[in-house]
């Protein structure tokens, strides 16, 4: 997963109306109804499926650190699924997307002016087409880097250019750098 994935997969928890289980046996108990069997869990937390069994009925209370890091994680990726489609649909649609960022922007500017990269603290909601991309992109496998070209794209029309009315001559942002990326939406 890349820091734009991962900032969409902290924006969909923040929207969880139940929190998740947080027992071993509850969590184990989940993903054996999400996979339908021990193997495809055992498969997917990387454990035996012996294990998986001895979580389930209780008889291991405790799983290593990693294990339940990846339980934990498993759990959380596939909680309330109609919630998060919920929710982005509403911002995909109507609400749009608010990007809070720190990094370093390179862009393409005309002659005469600076295009040197430097950080910047932005804090920009974008139009709901660039949530819509952005989940579309998602929902098909883009990697991170062309997930950031579509927040760049939409950071480029909002903040840098502000919808037209200012730096006309910007061609290209590139986002670099990221030293944290959160969405809301």
């Amino acid at each position: 997963m890349g820091e734009i994935d991962d900032a969409i997969e902290r924006a969909d928890r923040e929207a969880f109306t139940k929190e998740p289980p947080r027992t071993l046996k509850g969590q184990v108990g989940f993903l054996l109804k999400q996979f339908g069997s021990a193997k495809a869990v055992a498969q997917e937390v990387g454990v035996t499926a012996d294990s998986v069994n001895r979580y389930r009925r209780g008889a291991r209370k405790h799983a290593r650190p990693d294990v339940a890091a990846k339980i934990d994680n498993a759990v959380r990726q596939r909680w309330q699924p109609l919630v998060r489609k919920r929710r982005q649909k509403k911002a995909a649609t109507t609400g749009g997307i608010t990007v809070e960022t720190r990094a370093r922007f390179g862009y393409t500017a005309p002659v005469g002016t600076t295009d040197d990269g430097r950080f910047r603290r932005l804090t920009v909601h974008l139009p709901p087409q660039y949530a819509q991309r952005l989940f579309d992109a998602r929902d098909t496998g883009a990697s991170d880097q062309q997930m950031r070209g579509i927040i760049a794209e939409g950071l480029k029309e909002v903040y840098f250019q502000d919808g037209g009315g200012r730096a006309a001559g910007l061609s290209d942002v590139e986002i670099n750098d990221i030293d944290y990326l959160d969405l809301d939406y």
